[in-house]
């Protein structure tokens, strides 16, 4: 009868030995098949949140160049520190006067969100005077490590206390005709035909050069930030309400209120499926504000990694709230964690809504179509960098955490985003 019973049980041992190692080496496997490594470096875990179990880790603890994955980070703080709805402005009405302060609220005119009730609380206000002060703001218009020839693309905008029109021009063609937005940028544009094909700002001035070239593409459509001042604010926003806007010099203090605008998860849809730095940048400016009304990346990220994740298993070298400096370093391991506790301290329908949807919305809307969405998560990529990280719904109902982040390739990055979708489709498919 002993002899049955140590039988029993060693078979069993045997069965649950043969259905997990094989799990671990396949996944192995997979990523041999795939030959992501043979000109990258690579970092993966995959882990179920539920059961605790690291169902694959390698490099996991080493730091990586996160592009777009640290809005994550953003995300996170923000989630945490900025309630239901982005905070608009500070204001207090003093003796005939409306003093106005930001909070580097990106919504305001912003082309492509809703329009928030911040332009009709200083449209409507019966102040005789508004003032706005832009002393809070003690940040650099950069992030730290941002490359200076980028200035011109979309993708770097210019951070201010007060973002208006998203802090660019967009120069769209309607009707045959190209259309300037914010108008007052209309006489800034100077047709040259020893010029461009598209349409470059001077570097250090909102002066805008291009060909009558562009006359010629039915569909252009070009965004550039413009240059950033108090002096731009305020003639940009006297232009638009027709109001007298005067600039001052004055901190917050506790008689100002608050005036919200937009609900938080409007902007963050956006943030996280477009991948638009500007928000992501503005919004870690804004989740920085719970500790104080000095408007700074690097006090905003002190702050939140001291109050937020001081025990995140490897310390990410944070340093902006988009991802395009190269000086940011996280791990595998670290985004897991993080992902990990988002799912513990909010509702996963809210999450995955606001994530990429494989094959249905954002950055992964052309990946992973098999009809019902199983990845939710977020993509990052720059010169030899891209990267996963999000989560995954198995075919037998599993919810798996993952992170892979592949540094250093050559060649297409279409290439190592083929390869990465395919580890993830196999895991979906296998467990």
């Amino acid at each position: 009868m002993k002899i049955v019973i140590s039988f029993s049980l060693l078979s069993l041992l045997l069965i649950s030995c043969a259905t997990q190692k094989p799990k671990t080496s396949l996944v192995q496997k997979w990523i041999d098949s795939t030959q992501i490594e043979s000109n990258s470096f690579v970092g993966i875990k995959i882990f179920d949140p539920k059961t605790k179990e690291v169902i694959f880790a390698k490099n996991e603890k080493r730091y990586f160049v996160p592009a777009s994955n640290t809005k994550l980070l953003s995300l996170y703080a923000s989630l945490k520190n900025l309630g239901d709805s982005i905070p608009a402005l500070k204001y207090v009405l003093k003796n005939d006067s409306l003093f106005v302060s930001g909070t580097a609220d990106p919504t305001f005119l912003h082309p492509d969100l809703p329009k928030s009730k911040t332009y009709d609380f200083i449209k409507n206000s019966t102040a005789k005077t508004i003032i706005f002060s832009n002393a809070n703001f003690k940040n650099e218009v950069y992030g730290s490590g941002w490359a200076w020839d980028d200035y011109n693309d979309y993708y770097q905008v210019e951070l201010s206390s007060f973002p208006i029109y998203g802090n660019i021009v967009r120069f769209k063609k309607t009707n045959n005709e190209l259309s300037v937005n914010p108008p007052i940028f209309s006489d800034s544009l100077i047709y040259n035909q020893n010029s461009f094909s598209e349409i470059k700002r001077k570097i250090n001035e909102n002066v805008f050069y291009t060909n009558t070239k562009i006359n010629q593409k039915p569909d252009f459509e070009q965004d550039i930030p413009f240059k950033t001042s108090a002096f731009l604010f305020q003639k940009l926003l006297s232009d638009t309400l027709k109001k007298e806007i005067t600039l001052g010099s004055f901190m917050p203090n506790k008689e100002f209120k608050t005036l919200y605008s937009l609900p938080v998860d409007t902007v963050f849809r956006r943030m996280m499926q477009v991948s638009d730095n500007m928000l992501a940048e503005q919004l870690l400016l804004l989740a920085g504000g719970k500790y104080a009304d000095t408007i700074s990346t690097y006090q905003a990220i002190k702050n939140i990694q001291a109050d937020l994740l001081e025990d995140v298993p490897q310390k990410f070298n944070w340093v902006d709230g988009s991802g395009l400096s190269r000086y940011n370093l996280l791990t595998p391991e670290g985004l897991v964690f993080l992902l990990d506790r988002m799912l513990k301290e909010f509702p996963k329908e809210r999450l995955f809504s606001l994530m990429s949807v494989g094959g249905q919305v954002g950055t992964l809307k052309n990946a992973y179509k098999s009809g019902v969405p199983f990845v939710f998560a977020k993509t990052g990529s720059l010169s030899g960098v891209y990267n996963q990280s999000g989560y995954l719904i198995t075919k037998s109902g599993r919810l798996l955490i993952f992170s892979i982040m592949n540094n250093n390739f050559v060649g297409p990055t279409s290439k190592i985003r083929k390869k990465t979708s395919e580890i993830i489709t196999l895991l979906h498919e296998n467990y």
